[in-house]
């Protein structure tokens, strides 16, 4: 029932005393047992792991993870793996989606309790919205949040001019995500996903969307699937209804622009700056265009020995509006 990889992942969590992994590579074989057909025996694993659990709650955000398996063979050209420290509490986002994460968050960890009530936690998010306003940084901060492997989908290499291969490669990647829990990110999904009726498309291109949306049809995993595009209008309208959230990023309000701003100049004096004119200028920016303009404002501080100023800061912001109109 247990992989080989599993079993070298609990003698070596065990060995390193990191309970919460050992405990989480457990519950991994047991999906795997019930998925099999031994459902006895599966529960029996689950049950064990809460009896153990109740006895050490402490531990569960103590350790930091360790990989249970690294993408091996044709399936490392697919994916590339890390073990993010970013959480929730790093990202300036809207409230609004901020508090949709947070629930995403809970029923993952309180997803015992609700399976054993017959509901199933969400997993499976589609995140849309302009560029650089936090989406990947999302995914990051989910694995980060659940102590999970982040496994970022490499499109270039999963979508070939064969699109027979293509459909062949996502199924390996599915069967990794049923595999090894994770969060799985395909970042772009509108390469992947675009709508079926344009006009330039063709037949096979169609049978690989058709395939995506098959596999996340059947996905039973226990992995978080996150999906992003920038391009939402060119996704075809059946991907969404695949996704129990779909989350729509807006650019940030001033007050968020404000927070974007003033985290990225904590570690400078910034006593000489008025942050009503910063939230002025940081109109229509993106998270990371806020973020970038902040490091420039605080360098050139740095460099020339004073404060960050607000003319220093507005100049900034005003040039990454220059460089993304071009």
């Amino acid at each position: 029932m247990a992989t080989a990889d599993q079993v070298k992942a609990l003698v070596k969590s065990h060995a390193d005393g990191d309970d919460e992994r050992f405990y989480s590579v457990a519950l991994q074989v047991a999906a795997r047992a019930a998925r099999s057909g031994h459902s006895s025996i599966a529960q029996e694993l689950r049950d064990l792991v809460d009896s153990l659990r109740s006895r050490q709650p402490q531990l569960a955000t103590l350790r930091a993870p360790i990989p249970v398996a690294q993408p091996r063979g044709e399936l490392a050209g697919l994916l590339s793996v890390s073990y993010p420290s970013t959480t929730l509490v790093d990202l300036v986002l809207d409230e609004g989606v901020k508090a949709r994460l947070d629930r995403v968050v809970l029923e993952q960890r309180q997803r015992d309790a609700l399976l054993a009530r017959g509901f199933s936690p969400q997993r499976r998010l589609l995140l849309i919205g302009p560029p650089g306003t936090g989406k990947t940084l999302t995914a990051q901060a989910l694995a980060g949040e659940l102590r999970l492997p982040l496994f970022a989908i490499r499109l270039d290499s999963l979508i070939t001019k064969m699109m027979g291969e293509t459909a062949a490669k996502l199924r390996l990647i599915f069967d990794a995500l049923a595999e090894t829990r994770g969060v799985y990110l395909f970042d772009e999904v509108d390469a992947l996903a675009g709508e079926r009726a344009q006009g330039n498309d063709v037949g096979e291109i169609r049978r690989v969307l058709n395939s995506f949306l098959q596999f996340l049809e059947q996905d039973c995993s226990e992995s978080l699937v996150v999906a992003a595009s920038n391009h939402p209008q060119l996704l075809d309208r059946a991907l969404f209804r695949r996704f129990e959230s779909v989350i729509e990023y807006p650019l940030p309000s001033p007050t968020v622009a404000e927070r974007v701003v003033r985290n990225r100049l904590a570690a400078v004096p910034t006593s000489d700056v008025d942050w009503a004119a910063v939230r002025d200028a940081g109109r229509g920016h993106s998270h990371a265009e806020l973020t970038m303009a902040a490091e420039s404002a605080a360098k050139d501080a740095i460099l020339t020995g004073g404060n960050v100023t607000t003319s220093g800061v507005v100049s900034a912001l005003g040039e990454r509006l220059a460089d993304t109109d071009r």
